[in-house]
């Protein structure tokens, strides 16, 4: 197949990078605004009409949940109007895609972990142009994929991860948030979720998709500093008051994962293991 990945140099799209090379049937066309803008539908219809594109993984979007509040048209034109040309494209063609979106669509009220039945309910930018994302693709293209994560991490780029092991070097304090609960997900292992589902067979459906364990922020940075021998910094729990931004977080954010563990007969490593691998690849570098 000829495969479209979208948003190549973000986290997940270096990921899906590095395992396309275990991928030698399949001919990637990695892109990011430079080889591609998805915003310009006249310019994605011709790439995937001229590259003769079979499936489309779109990693691209607008991210910075805060940003997002001042800045809606920009974060509406890459998350809601940009996967819905891309859907538009590759039905033309007949073929699928994968749309990568996000446990914002939620509003964090519940207790127990989200399943993809549960009626969205978004209380930001960012998590209202997702969703309305997830439904432009689906109207636009009969084997549409979508899959929401949350809390993504990988060597690439800049996440939580790597913040917290530079600000646990730099100060002898830190405050972090304790009481927004849900789990980490370590990109590479989406990304190879992402490639059982190409070669399984793409479905038309929503799916869910994080590590597995339940922790909160202020877990995980202990969790972070404890795997990178961190020591000198002491972690103090905050309340989410006391921490304001401008847009509002989901304060229990669990992804229920039994639909795509089915879907598609994986299992999904615990986040501490996945941790592990991610912090000992950034002590290497």
């Amino acid at each position: 197949m000829n495969i479209l990945i979208t948003g190549c140099k973000g986290q997940l799209g270096n990921e899906i990078q590095l395992l396309e090379q275990t991928q030698p049937t399949h001919t990637f066309f990695n892109t990011d605004v430079d080889e591609l803008d998805i915003t310009d539908q006249m310019a994605v219809e011709q790439f995937v009409a001229q590259n003769a594109i079979d499936g489309i993984v779109n990693c691209a979007a607008y991210t910075a949940v805060d940003k997002a509040e001042s800045n809606k048209e920009l974060c509406t034109s890459l998350n809601t109007v940009a996967p819905a040309y891309l859907a538009a494209a590759v039905e033309r063609r007949k073929g699928w895609i994968i749309h990568i979106s996000t446990d914002y669509v939620f509003d964090g009220t519940k207790h127990t972990p989200y399943v993809e039945s549960d009626t969205p309910s978004p209380n930001s930018v960012y998590g209202s142009t997702k969703l309305a994302g997830e439904l432009g693709v689906r109207k636009f293209c009969k084997r549409a994929m979508i899959i929401r994560t949350a809390w993504l991490y990988s060597s690439f780029g800049n996440n939580f991860v790597k913040t917290m092991i530079r600000l646990g070097r730099e100060k002898e304090q830190l405050g972090v948030i304790f009481d927004q609960i849900g789990t980490p997900t370590y990109a590479r292992d989406l990304a190879k979720a992402i490639f059982v589902a190409i070669e399984k067979g793409v479905q038309a459906d929503v799916f869910h998709f994080s590590n597995e364990g339940v922790i909160s922020w202020y877990d995980f940075t202990k969790a972070i500093h404890r795997i990178a021998g961190i020591d000198t910094c002491h972690v103090k729990p905050l309340h989410t008051s006391e921490y304001p931004t401008p847009a509002s977080r989901p304060a229990y954010s669990v992804l229920d994962k039994t639909k795509i563990k089915e879907a598609y007969d994986i299992e999904i490593p615990y986040w501490e293991e996945s941790l592990r691998v991610c912090v000992n690849e950034l002590l290497k570098a």
